[in-house]
């Protein structure tokens, strides 16, 4: 690990959440965090799609036809597409790719099932504009999650499903089962678990926010458990030091003995999401880079990238 990624895994903890652990202020930290990861290389507007709004973000390159469909993650409790728009466009920027970004409906206003609703809604209305052999699913963390329940939804709907998936560090299990949740709960800089000197919301409060009514094993919340036959390749990224570490490599496991064609990169001494920080961190840029040439080997579109997606701060409709 660099001394980059050292420093910023250091400090990352404190700016994104900051010293309250009330979920209004984790959600200020979050957005915070998200201008703080913008560049100028990506145009973006507000759009709705399927009656959902969105952000669609554009690249400033001729279109390749590559579309992303993204949801963001934030643990289904916060985060929105303004707060994941630099990371959006560093996918965006390597791929000529268009990006359409959700904002589905937060718990725990809105628990289980409603963000499936609403990304379910955006996906179908998408499959009416966008050749489903050019489009990706992607979302990280909680949005990784909920593209493997709204490709489940989509599979038994009889809809057609997308080229592949991209799933960075998913939440895939919201039981918290997995082993990482205690050999890396001192580990991992954004979500250990049980609090960091009262710092830190527990995880816990998070899925009971999410699962509503709802047991945190039924397979629409927890899509670890859920029936992965038939849904499309899958690239899988997660840091070797994430609390969510066993929800990537479970999946992996579950993925592949359901006959799916899923590649897992597991990244020494990496975080939660560190692909956040491309601008700043070297690992962030390989671990995109990497996504962009598995996204351009399953799409039927040649993909036209930028390998140098850092640029300026930006200002209102460009990112």
């Amino acid at each position: 690990m660099s001394i980059r990624s050292s420093l910023l895994r250091n400090t990352l903890r404190w700016f994104v959440l900051g010293p309250d652990n009330s979920l209004e202020k984790m959600r200020t930290g979050l957005e915070r965090f998200g201008r703080y990861t913008r560049r100028n290389v990506a145009d973006w507007s507000e759009v709705t799609v399927g009656g959902i709004p969105a952000l669609r973000v554009t690249p400033r390159s001729e279109p390749s036809g590559v579309h992303v469909l993204y949801l963001h993650g934030g643990a289904y409790n916060m985060g929105s597409p303004s707060s994941h728009l630099g990371l959006v466009s560093q996918i965006v920027v390597r791929l000529g790719a268009t990006a359409t970004v959700v904002d589905y409906r937060l718990a725990p206003e809105h628990p289980y099932p409603a963000a499936i609703h609403d990304c379910s809604a955006a996906y179908r209305a998408l499959l009416e504009e966008v050749d489903p052999s050019s489009l990706v699913v992607a979302g990280d963390s909680a949005g990784g999650g909920a593209t493997l329940a709204t490709m489940v939804a989509a599979r038994d709907a009889g809809d057609l499903l997308p080229a592949c998936l991209y799933l960075l560090s998913p939440w895939t299990d919201l039981t918290l089962s997995g082993e990482s949740h205690q050999t890396m709960r001192s580990v991992d800089p954004l979500i250990p678990r049980g609090g960091i000197e009262g710092h830190l919301k527990l995880l816990d409060d998070m899925v009971d926010g999410y699962r509503g009514v709802e047991d945190a094993g039924h397979p629409g919340i927890s899509p670890l458990f859920a029936d992965l036959a038939g849904l499309p390749p899958m690239l899988v990224q997660v840091g070797s030091d994430e609390t969510l570490l066993s929800d990537s490599t479970m999946l992996a496991a579950r993925a592949g003995a359901a006959g799916v064609d899923v590649e897992l990169d597991v990244v020494d001494g990496m975080w939660h999401v560190w692909q956040f920080l491309a601008p700043m961190l070297p690992e962030a840029r390989t671990a995109l880079d990497r996504a962009a040439t598995f996204v351009q080997s399953r799409t039927a579109t040649e993909s036209q990238p930028d390998a140098t997606a850092v640029g300026e701060p930006t200002g209102s409709g460009c990112n």
